[in-house]
């Protein structure tokens, strides 16, 4: 059994120098089928993907979600925010999320895999929790983006309320929504990037191979 670990506390991670994240100029969001194409074709070259999506939050008792409205794939040099009410986008994303051969990383996916199945009518497949990573490795807690920046990276990772309960179904994303949006997928691929494991202990997540009757 591993040694329990435990992230740094508060007041040391205040100290810590700020995440090195993605510029405005390296996030990219596609409008129309070409801009689509050619964020296809950029992800499709990694085998590695920043994965997180966004929902409108819900503010009602008993109203049901809609989301995601957002869905955030990165590399390690560009992030592309996809607005799920362009007909094009939901084309590309549906190729991409149920690729296996594209591997999509990220914290706490299981709620981002029920929505999609939901909203979206796609299964997520090649699916790398990298909670499932630092549980392996004996910490007690759910680090989530966050704590795993501060432990891998040491560095600080700041998440801002007042965004994450903005309105992702808007028609045009303003800019801080495209930074926490971008960066909360590219951390992860930070991160993971940052931990080098060889392959064969990825735990990945696939979908079970149909036998063809």
């Amino acid at each position: 059994m591993s040694e329990r670990r435990y992230p740094p506390k508060k007041e040391d991670i205040a100290l810590f120098p700020p995440f090195a994240g993605l510029g405005l100029s390296a996030i990219t969001v596609p409008m129309n089928e070409s801009d689509c194409a050619a964020a296809l074709a950029d992800l499709s070259r990694q085998p590695y993907l920043g994965f997180d999506s966004e929902s409108r939050p819900i503010f009602r008792v008993g109203e049901i979600s809609r989301g995601p409205h957002v869905v955030q794939l990165t590399t390690l040099s560009r992030a592309y925010i996809f607005q799920l009410h362009r007909p094009a986008c939901r084309e590309v994303l549906l190729n991409i999320l149920a690729n296996p051969k594209l591997v999509k990383v990220g914290f706490g996916l299981s709620s981002d895999r029920a929505d999609l199945k939901r909203n979206l009518g796609v299964t997520l497949d090649g699916v790398l929790d990298l909670n499932v990573i630092f549980a392996r490795e004996g910490y007690t807690s759910t680090l989530g983006v966050k704590g795993a920046v501060a432990v891998v990276l040491q560095q600080k990772f700041s998440k801002s309320k007042r965004v994450t309960t903005s309105n992702w179904a808007c028609d045009r994303l303003q800019d801080n929504q495209l930074l926490y949006a971008a960066n909360d997928a590219y951390a992860a691929l930070k991160v993971f990037a940052a931990l080098d494991l060889p392959a064969e202990q990825l735990p990945i997540h696939y979908l079970p191979v149909r036998a063809v009757v």
